[in-house]
């Protein structure tokens, strides 16, 4: 990185100014990649780290602060003053400093916790007390209010007195003694009267969610309604927070990367690659590869009770890895398709009899090409033998329908058992039909050789 190596040679000769004057005009999330580049566990490196992040302005260290990763937060953290800490949290939103203090050990927290306001510590405490998936994890407690009594332009007066502290300042709530009757955003102040009443402007027919709903509902409600921020009420319809479109990003990553890691059999890590050892990698992966190999025994034992066909035609023995392969990728197509409807909310449960019988005629359809593809290539590669070759061709619809059947039903079976349906995903889809694949496979070559 050009930038990086102008840093690193600035910083050498100390020109301090020039460094501080070039880092300036760079966006928070972008420093945060340089400092990730230069952060490193030689003493030197975290000397130049240290250095480069104390010549940033106050406001934009603030920001690339929560920017990065937990590593580099507790290298900071430990190296500030008192004095420092405050700074950097004084100038943070309370959901940036919750996230923080979600990844620190617990004398870092305390530290954390002993230099935030009163304020702050109350708020922070707050949160802290909601379930980690849920949607006051997540939320802010920094919004805009009104009162439905104001008039556009005493709505204008606090935005403006109050804004610069709160982490949205484009749509606002109106409440009455805490609870939340309404809301108007900045476009709706800009196209009224001054004079106009907040109460004959705002938006009754609201969208809010509870402190205790499942952040990933809350996820796929942003991407429904297109919103760019939520109000959070309790049980009463008291405004305790908004969750803002940052945060639900935060959240579709996380759970897009924990569907993905279950789909491959692999038990989630929150941490990043680089960072996980080598050990906890292992450690994650070899629980579902001992259950996937002992769920291949079943292939295993059904193989080993058709050994006569073997021996009466050892020709069959060549054609399994093909029809298992087979079999195992129009699984994983078929629960890919229904997992990302499930995720989205495109299917449920009560679609269970629709999406099989549309995943059987795909079947159909997919089988039947398939089938006549191979069935032409085994009839000339194998002396124009048409019983092989519709032994294997007829192996092959039944294989890709059976295994678009499971690939469609078991994910949705998961979900009304209230599991997570990237648990029945790919590797354990692949298994099931390897069985079923095989079984098909050698009683449709008995039946049809007369073995």
């Amino acid at each position: 990185m050009v930038l990086l190596e102008e840093i690193n040679a600035l910083l050498r000769m100390k020109r301090f100014a020039q460094v501080k004057e070039l880092v300036r005009g760079e966006r928070p999330a972008d420093i945060a990649v340089l400092f990730d580049e230069l952060f490193g566990e030689d003493y030197e490196e975290q000397k130049e780290f240290l250095i480069l992040f104390r010549l940033l302005p106050k406001d934009l260290s603030a920001e690339t602060f929560t920017f990065m990763n937990s590593d580099m937060q507790k290298f900071l953290i430990d190296a500030f003053s008192d004095k420092e800490l405050q700074e950097i949290l004084s100038q943070s939103f309370i959901d940036d400093t919750v996230d923080i203090i979600e990844e620190m050990p617990a004398n870092v927290v305390s530290r954390i916790l002993k230099n935030s306001t009163t304020g702050a510590r109350k708020a922070i405490n707050e949160i802290l007390r909601y379930p980690r998936d849920s949607a006051g994890s997540i939320m802010t407690i920094e919004y805009v209010s009104l009162h439905k009594d104001m008039t556009v332009e005493e709505a204008f007066a606090k935005i403006r007195r109050v804004g610069v502290n709160k982490e949205t300042i484009y749509t606002a709530y109106v409440t009455e003694n805490r609870k939340l009757i309404g809301m108007v955003t900045v476009k709706d102040l800009f196209m009224a009267e001054e004079d106009d009443k907040i109460s004959d402007i705002m938006e009754t027919n609201l969208i809010s969610v509870d402190t205790q709903e499942d952040k990933e509902i809350v996820a796929q409600m942003f991407r429904k309604y297109d919103f760019l921020a939520m109000p959070v009420v309790d049980k009463d319809m008291r405004l305790v927070g908004i969750v803002t479109f940052d945060d639900v990003m935060d959240v579709i990553q996380e759970e897009n990367t924990e569907d993905v890691t279950k789909m491959a059999a692999i038990t989630p890590n929150e941490d990043e690659y680089f960072r996980t050892g080598v050990f906890r990698h292992a450690m994650s992966r070899i629980g579902w590869l001992i259950v996937l190999m002992i769920g291949a025994t079943i292939t295993q034992i059904i193989i080993n009770g058709y050994s006569n066909a073997f021996a009466a035609m050892p020709i069959l023995v060549s054609f399994m890895p093909m029809l298992m392969d087979t079999g195992g990728n129009c699984g994983a197509q078929s629960s890919t398709m229904v997992i990302r409807g499930i995720a989205l909310g495109e299917i449920s449960f009560s679609d269970f009899f629709v999406v099989v019988f549309k995943e059987f005629r795909i079947a159909i359809i997919v089988s039947a090409v398939l089938a006549l593809v191979n069935g032409i290539r085994i009839y000339i590669m194998y002396d124009q033998n048409i019983m092989l070759s519709l032994t294997i061709a007829i192996s092959i619809v039944a294989t890709v329908i059976i295994s678009k059947l499971i690939g469609s039903a078991l994910p949705m079976l998961a979900k009304k058992c209230r599991l997570d349906p990237a648990l029945v995903a790919a590797p354990l889809i692949t298994t099931i039909v390897d069985c079923c694949s095989i079984f098909l496979y050698f009683n449709i070559a008995i039946h049809m050789f007369g073995i």
